[in-house]
């Protein structure tokens, strides 16, 4: 599919939409409701389904029924791999906006050229995750191996306080920028007796892409595991992120109830590590890939929904 150019082009036409929705009739300084990120995010889910239907109908008029059911499941899978880890990008940025008193009103504008830089930054990787998969097959095994050793990391540090005090990225700010204590509306920057100094909401935005690339790290070769079809990578992993600020404003308030998704989200990356591993003798159809990522995140949701109740009642 990756040799189809006008399948590219329809692709960015998307993006290009839906980003100018997510801009210029969203806009960005008003406090988003549980609803309408709810109404949000179940449009950009839809959207992203759709173009996962079109996928399929092409390859089955050009092709036959074996292979559009392949490359929609890989396109299924990779999406719903990217939008679970991405659920834990959510709440490292609920952590840092907390931290740094950022109100909703201005969560938004963050999030926006949050959004826009992940867009950038997942395009550049992904392109160099395919050149180094196409030129040095045994990357793969290094990816494998990756995952598992990520899975059991953030298995060990689950429900573990993180503190953005102590962050080395935020230490490496305050001793590199001029931070102003205190926000100035909706600026990143401002001048001060003709000296240029960062807002909170700099400090903020430069942490957010950072973290985006940290798990960018993870996120992608999990995919590459799933297909090495440059364009399903790309395609699921974009439409994933599209749809990050809406999600956010909708596990914001969430966030305690889900306190078990990590182990869950740990489970996949180390079975799609393991997967990578043994694919020289062990064979997984793709079809059961999606099967095991769909019922561990949904089980691993449920439980904590279940054991949050529980454990509130019983306090």
């Amino acid at each position: 599919m990756s040799d189809a150019w006008w399948l590219w082009g329809i692709f960015a036409v998307i993006v290009v939409a839906m980003l100018a929705v997510d801009l210029l009739v969203r806009g960005d300084t008003h406090r988003v409701s549980m609803k309408e990120a709810g109404l949000w995010s179940l449009l950009w889910v839809l959207v992203s389904l759709l173009f996962g239907a079109g996928i399929w109908a092409y390859l089955y008029t050009t092709q036959d029924l074996s292979v559009a059911n392949n490359k929609a499941t890989e396109f299924l899978t990779g999406y719903l791999i990217e939008k679970s880890l991405s659920v834990d990008n959510v709440f490292v940025w609920l952590t840092l906006f907390s931290f740094f008193g950022i109100p909703p009103e201005l969560q938004r504008r963050v999030l926006i050229y949050g959004v826009l830089g992940a867009v950038v930054l997942r395009v550049i990787i992904i392109l160099i995750g395919a050149w180094l998969v196409r030129n040095f097959e045994w990357i793969l095994y290094v990816f494998g191996a990756f995952l598992v050793f990520t899975g059991g990391k953030m298995a060990w540090s689950a429900n573990k306080q993180s503190n953005v005090e102590d962050n080395r990225l935020l230490r490496w700010l305050r001793g590199h920028l001029r931070i102003t204590e205190s926000l100035h509306g909706n600026r990143f920057t401002i001048r001060d007796q003709g000296k240029l100094w960062a807002t909170p909401l700099l400090v903020v935005l430069i942490m957010v892409e950072v973290s985006d690339i940290i798990f960018a790290v993870d996120s992608i070769p999990a995919i590459f595991a799933i297909t090495r079809d440059t364009f399903i990578v790309l395609t699921s992993n974009l439409f994933a992120i599209l749809g990050l600020r809406a999600m956010y404003f909708l596990f914001a308030g969430l966030a305690e109830r889900f306190s078990l998704l990590d182990y869950g989200l740990a489970l996949v990356l180390a079975f799609i590590g393991i997967k990578l591993l043994i694919e020289p003798w062990v064979h997984i159809p793709i079809g059961w890939s999606l099967a095991v990522v769909a019922v561990v995140i949904a089980a691993t949701m449920a439980i904590s929904w279940y054991w949050t109740d529980q454990h509130a009642t019983s306090s």
